[in-house]
């Protein structure tokens, strides 16, 4: 739907998350393919990801899915209201609530690939559905709620200071 990651449309001055923000150099740098209708995210963990040898520390997992989910959400407003992120005033979401099931270890060494639908749409918040797969098996599933906020400079569409 859009030509890059739905995180390259966030201004510069608020692009600061630790998870998808691009101008924060030590981030994870989460990106946010949206198609209309589903967020894609590939993400390979390093090895500072680690939990205990050979799996993936559950907390990045969580970020991964917060992060994504918030992308998607941000998405899925443009694409409803019909309005170009590149040209329109920015939407912001922050994160209004995360629940996170882990269904399999997640092992280190591989791309991890997340999928993110929109269960609910509303003007100011959005429910979505999210897995995260390792070599096709799904290892943690989860869902956020996204809460629309007026932008400010010095916040990212995340978490509330």
């Amino acid at each position: 739907m859009f030509d890059k990651p739905i995180q390259d449309y966030y201004p510069a001055e608020i692009a600061i998350c630790y998870g998808c923000g691009r101008e924060n150099p030590q981030g994870l740098h989460i990106k946010t393919h949206w198609d209309g209708e589903t967020g894609v995210c590939r993400f390979t963990p390093r090895p500072e990801h680690t939990a205990f040898p050979g799996f993936v520390y559950g907390g990045l997992l969580a970020s991964l899915i917060d992060c994504h989910s918030i992308g998607t959400a941000i998405a899925a407003m443009y694409t409803h209201e019909g309005r170009d992120p590149a040209a329109d005033t920015s939407i912001t979401c922050v994160t209004g609530k995360l629940d996170i099931s882990y269904k399999h270890p997640t092992p280190m060494g591989m791309e991890l690939l997340l999928r993110a639908t929109i269960s609910e749409l509303g003007a100011r918040k959005a429910i979505v559905a999210c897995t995260l797969e390792a070599a096709g098996a799904v290892c943690v599933v989860g869902e956020t709620v996204a809460v629309r906020v007026e932008s400010r400079a010095g916040m990212q569409g995340h978490h509330p200071a």
